[in-house]
Formats: structure tokens, C-alpha cells, sequence
């Protein structure tokens, strides 16, 4: 089948590979026309995801309309900062019959909707999947092994994208629960910061493995009060994602907070940066959404006032042992 990216950078460029793999002809589509000249050019993504060759049929541009046309199916990943123009500007290219997944990881800046939430919204259709799971894109491009999540409303929606995604070194499963697996990979990426703070400041084992669990059931209470499935937390989407991405070099998320545990301002970390990391944006939209729904959340609640208050990371960590002792459960 046809099928697009929207979206050039390292994940999009790694689905892109998986697709190209199962026999699909691919299309990406990038915002700047002499970055994806030059990435036809030298058949290589060297911004994004360096020294993986792309194959010669795989079609790089920035012309919305030559991207989409005939494509059976449409994969978003624009990073969530840019999400709602980006897609908001392929209304109309778009159409009913094609099928629709968004595989980018957080909240809309202004209204805290989900992906999926603001694509249907912003592209007037009733279904947009979502693709989630522990699965960085270096590995994801290099055939690592890899299992992740397809969740739709609509079981046949869900069977189409499965079909088209699984095969080789990535395996596709599938769910209804479209709330618990995006939630999962948004609010997965603050606690990533967290658990990076602590392995900078030199904490141990024993931290890192508290963060993971106590960030865990942060995710799970906020999913909870917006409808998720509980037990998709325990799943790819949810733990396997939160663990791969607090632990792992690969993860950017984790970076930061390590970079910010030994003293460097965000401001200097971000700057250095080429790629995205999507928890410093959605810490704070993390944050608003769990006062707005009534929930606690200690460890958004710090990572936040880290990113965005200046606090000191070893006063954070003190503010979440100093918290009033609680059942474990609470």
C-alpha cells in the first residue's frame, strides 16, 4: 500500500524504514524543502538519525500534496509542540478513506488534548489511532527487536494498522484503550527527567527503581480519572515505555534530567540539543492536567518546578521524601 510520514525526524524516519521493510511504498514529508533536498540527496537522515542508509524509493519532501497523494494510510509524528499546525495544515489533503496513526507522545499545550483527540479534531474524522511502546528509533531503525502498541476505537482500524506495521523485528499488538496507551507514552517522558535528575545528582539503584514505581502510579492515577484502562499501565505501553525510557542512554528525556542533576541550566541543555525532548514541553501540561482533574502528582509536580521555576534538584528530591507518609496504595 501507499502510506506518509508526517514527519522527518528520527522516529518518523524509523517507521518509515519498518514500512519501507514490509513491501509499502513510502512517502515522508518534512517542513523544510533544503532539508529534505539534502536528505535525497545523500539518501541519509543526518540530522535526525545518522548513519542508517535510506533506501533509493523512499520519496523525502515538503510538498503537502505530493506526500499524500494516493496514500492509504497517514502516520503523524510531528513533535507535539508543532502537532496542532502541522496537522492542522493537511485538513482537506487528508481523506476518510485513508487511515490514520499518530505515533507522537504528548498533551497539546493549550487544550491538554491527546494526539489522537486534536488530529480528529483538526483533521473532522472520527478515528485516529495511536502507536505507542518502548521503542527508540536508533533501535527500531537498526532492527532491534521491538514490540509496541496500535490502539483504535475500531477494531478493524486497529487490524489494518497491525497488519501494515508488524513483521521482521517489530511486533504489533493491539487495543481499544486509545486514553491509557497515549497517556502512557506523554507522562512516561516527565518521570524519565526525574529518574535522569537522580542519576545525576549520584543517586543509586534504589532510587531510580522508587521514581519508576511512585512515577508509575502517578500514570496510572491520572489515567485512571480520564478513562484509561487500568491494566494498559502494566503493559507496552505503559511500563515497558516508562522503563525503556528511564533507563536507557538512548533516551533524550532521561539526558536531560541527568544534565540538570549535575548543575546545567535547561536553557543551556536545550540549546545543545538537536533533537526532541518531549518531557521538558509536556511537564508542564502534565502538571496543569493533573490539577485541573484533581489528582496527585508529587513527582510531575517537581519536575516542573525544576524545569520551569528554577527549584534546585536536591530540594526537589527533598520536597518528595518530605511528603506526609500514606499507604502505599494512595
Amino acid at each position: 500500500m501507499n502510506a506518509v510520514i508526517i514527519g522527518d525526524g528520527g522516529w518518523g524516519t524509523a517507521l518509515a524504514l519498518v514500512l519501507h521493510n514490509n513491501g509499502h511504498r513510502v512517502s515522508v514529508w518534512g517542513p523544510f524543502e533544503e532539508y529534505t533536498r539534502q536528505v535525497r540527496t545523500q539518501r541519509q537522515n543526518t540530522k535526525f538519525l545518522p548513519d542508517i542508509p535510506l533506501p533509493d524509493d523512499m520519496l523525502f519532501t515538503s510538498d503537502r500534496e505530493e506526500a499524500v497523494a494516493n496514500a492509504d494510510m497517514v502516520v503523524i509524528a510531528t513533535p507535539s509542540r508543532f502537532y496542532a499546525d502541522v496537522v492542522g495544515s493537511f485538513n482537506g489533503l487528508i481523506t476518510p478513506r485513508m487511515h490514520v496513526v499518530s505515533v507522537t507522545k504528548g498533551l497539546d499545550k493549550d487544550s491538554h488534548e491527546r494526539m489522537t483527540e486534536l488530529a480528529e479534531r483538526l483533521l473532522e474524522r472520527d478515528v485516529v489511532a495511536a502507536l505507542s511502546g518502548p521503542s527508540h528509533a536508533e533501535e527500531v531503525a537498526r532492527n532491534i527487536p521491538t514490540a509496541v502498541v496500535i490502539a483504535s476505537r475500531d477494531p478493524n482500524d486497529a487490524a489494518f494498522l497491525q497488519d501494515a506495521f508488524n513483521g521482521g523485528t517489530f511486533r504489533v499488538y493491539t487495543s481499544d484503550d486509545v486514553v491509557g496507551v497515549e497517556l502512557g507514552g506523554a507522562l512516561k517522558n516527565v518521570i524519565a527527567i526525574a529518574v535522569g535528575v537522580s542519576d545525576g545528582i549520584g543517586f543509586g539503584d534504589n532510587t531510580r527503581a522508587a521514581l519508576i514505581t511512585r512515577g508509575l502510579a502517578e500514570i496510572s492515577r491520572l489515567g485512571g480519572a480520564m478513562g484509561a484502562q487500568m491494566e494498559t499501565f502494566a503493559g507496552l505501553s505503559g511500563m515497558g515505555d516508562l522503563i525503556v525510557t528511564c533507563t536507557s542512554r538512548l533516551s533524550r528525556n532521561r539526558g536531560v534530567g541527568e544534565r540538570l542533576g549535575r548543575g546545567e541550566t535547561i536553557d543551556d541543555i536545550l540549546g545543545s540539543m538537536e533533537q526532541v525532548a518531549e518531557g521538558v514541553w509536556n511537564a508542564a501540561n502534565a502538571h496543569a492536567l493533573a490539577a485541573r482533574k484533581g489528582i496527585e502528582a508529587p513527582i510531575t509536580h517537581e519536575v516542573n518546578a525544576l524545569l520551569y521555576k528554577g527549584k534546585d534538584p536536591r530540594e526537589a528530591v527533598h520536597s518528595l521524601l518530605a511528603r506526609d507518609p500514606r499507604p502505599e496504595r494512595d
